[in-house]
């Protein structure tokens, strides 16, 4: 089945009644994200529900699908149709009709609270690169729609599309989406130990295991013990795997 841009636009997030002078009183929002992509090297764009476009979208994005990121904010929408493949263009627009069935059922002073984030493949060149992609609502119309989005790209840290996940910030419980059953279910969400998330943020910042166990007053024993207890836990191999699971799903 082709996919069209609007199709990507539904009735149930339609906006209506955004004037020049709210835009105007946008531009703070608009210039905090681009202070965000400069100082945390994220690639980040804004969606705009109401022009159904995209408002801003950060330089280093480029590096994704090899355009530049003025090429990427005239495409808008078509570019989901011409960097992602087919059949997962079918997968986000799934995802982005049950994800607004379950937004639209969450309290109105709650939504902003709530991000949803799933893996899908972007085309570059004769490659594909797996990415996770983190949505949350910037800015909501009256009646709680989202006029503007905040979307982040990391590597994925996981090796297939899909996992679909809604949370809540600061919530231990999350919803899953099984594209099998075409439902949402509601899970407990994954508690790291204080040592576990020691040895997570000491890896991160590039300490070798012996560095680890001497910081942490612990045997080197007790450090590989701990990782793989964690790779465990979080479904992982390896602590780059797990460093890239905390830092887009915890």
């Amino acid at each position: 089945m082709a996919t069209n841009v609007g199709d990507f636009f539904l009735v149930s997030n339609s906006v209506y009644n955004i004037t020049e002078e709210d835009y105007q009183k946008i531009n703070l929002l608009v210039n905090a994200a681009k202070a965000f992509a400069r100082c945390t090297h994220q690639c980040v764009y804004v969606i705009d529900y109401f022009k159904q476009n995209f408002l801003y979208v950060s330089e280093n994005l480029a590096y994704w699908c090899g355009q530049t990121s003025d090429k990427i904010k005239d495409f808008g929408y078509q570019f989901y149709l011409d960097y992602v493949p087919e059949k997962e263009q079918q997968m986000l627009l799934e995802i982005n009709k049950t994800g607004f069935d379950l937004f639209n059922d969450i309290p109105h002073a709650e939504r902003l609270e709530y991000t949803i984030s799933y893996d899908f493949h972007i085309i570059h060149g004769k490659k594909l690169k797996l990415i996770n992609h983190h949505l949350t609502p910037m800015v909501l119309t009256n009646d709680g729609r989202i006029w503007l989005a905040l979307c982040t790209i990391s590597m994925s840290a996981r090796n297939a599309p899909g996992y679909i996940i809604m949370k809540k910030s600061n919530s231990k419980s999350y919803y899953e989406y099984s594209l099998d059953k075409h439902k949402w279910i509601k899970k407990e969400g994954i508690t790291l130990s204080e040592m576990e998330r020691d040895v997570l943020t000491l890896s991160a910042q590039g300490y070798t295991m012996n560095d680890i166990a001497g910081k942490l007053y612990k045997s080197v024993d007790t450090i590989k013990a701990c990782k793989r207890a964690m790779f465990s836990k979080l479904e992982v191999k390896n602590i780059a795997e797990a460093i890239s699971y905390a830092t887009n799903y915890l």
